[in-house]
């Protein structure tokens, strides 16, 4: 290998480096390291590259490197809302006492082109600027190789991976149902989360063992994904409650309740009563459920408790204790006045 065919990463690589190579500012960089608005997601990808491909460390990272430990803990989401607003409660008040602070960090506000960014920004603050990491809802499988403890709340599916709280979906979800069926309903949709996620997948199999188990075949024409993001649920939402008012559900069951919150919405929109006409219930009990018009029926987690365990976990690892790493928490089914029995 010639010299001029030498990785770059036998010289201390600079910011300006950085800049050069990837095309971009000073600032731009110095807005990708800091974790600041304004720059593109592919620009980011760009700069963060470079940065591993030049071995750049900023001062902070090398002086936290020094420390060997930051006494951070980081909290990826993939954007801030109610679901990941309730976990942080939770995960600020377990850190009262512990000597951490917590710095939270979130993903693309785009839906559509979340996919990775854990990786991206593990590989950014790990080792660097946090001290271990919690995860919510991740985009991919994190493998329990990552560079420091890692906890993932609502994981991924696949094996091999980092320590998890969830809650119990599959008992969540059969209650709902349970309740739909109790009150008389047949005509029952299910509007679906991320097929990624165990719990979508644990949540839509509790809702057909419940429709089974009551002599019910579940109508694929009634089986919809909603992606637990209220942009992707908007479509097939629109999509059920425009169907003949004959093949139209008489109940719909949400894999959450922001998306929940959207069908009664489109329901509103298409001149629908909630109940009257249409049940409705979700699952998280977010606050904005019991405050929504009419209020949301829906299954409760118990977030603010998930979050609390997902840090105890994290926290244990830290300190190389022995610990539960897989923790699973009851649900709770909870009536409110937007599921009624059907129509007559």
């Amino acid at each position: 290998m010639t010299t001029a065919d030498q990785p770059r990463r036998s010289t201390r690589a600079t910011i300006v480096d950085v800049a050069r190579e990837a095309g971009v500012s000073v600032a731009t960089v110095s807005k990708v390291i800091n974790g600041r608005y304004g720059v593109s997601e592919s620009t980011t990808e760009r700069v963060l590259g470079v940065i591993d491909d030049l071995g750049y460390e900023s001062s902070l990272v090398a002086s936290s490197l020094r420390r060997k430990s930051t006494n951070v803990i980081g909290v990826l989401v993939a954007e801030f809302e109610p679901y990941s607003a309730e976990l942080l409660k939770g995960i600020s008040a377990g850190l009262a006492g512990t000597g951490y602070e917590l710095l939270a960090h979130a993903g693309s506000t785009d839906v559509h082109s979340r996919s990775g960014w854990e990786r991206r920004s593990l590989s950014r603050l790990g080792r660097t600027l946090i001290d271990g990491a919690i995860v919510v809802t991740p985009s991919m499988l994190i493998t329990d190789q990552a560079d420091i403890p890692v906890v993932a709340v609502d994981p991924h599916t696949g094996p091999d991976g980092p320590a998890t709280v969830d809650s119990d979906n599959l008992h969540g979800a059969r209650s709902a149902a349970d309740h739909l069926v109790a009150l008389g309903h047949r005509r029952i949709a299910f509007l679906g989360g991320r097929p990624d996620l165990r719990s979508a997948q644990l949540r839509e199999e509790g809702f057909r063992a419940s429709l089974l188990a009551a002599g019910l075949t579940p109508d694929p024409d009634l089986m919809k994904v909603g992606g637990y993001h209220p942009d992707l649920a908007e479509a097939p939402a629109r999509e059920l409650l425009s169907l003949p008012p004959d093949r139209r559900p008489t109940a719909v069951f949400a894999a959450n309740d922001l998306s929940a919150l959207k069908v009664l919405e489109v329901a509103r929109e298409l001149g629908l009563r909630v109940p009257e006409d249409l049940s409705v219930i979700g699952y998280d009990n977010v606050p904005e459920s019991a405050s929504s018009t009419p209020p949301l029926s829906t299954v409760a987690q118990p977030l603010h408790e998930m979050g609390v365990t997902a840090l105890r976990i994290l926290l244990a690892m830290l300190a190389q204790q022995p610990v539960e790493r897989h923790v699973r928490m009851p649900t709770e089914l909870v009536v409110r006045a937007s599921t009624a029995p059907p129509p007559a």
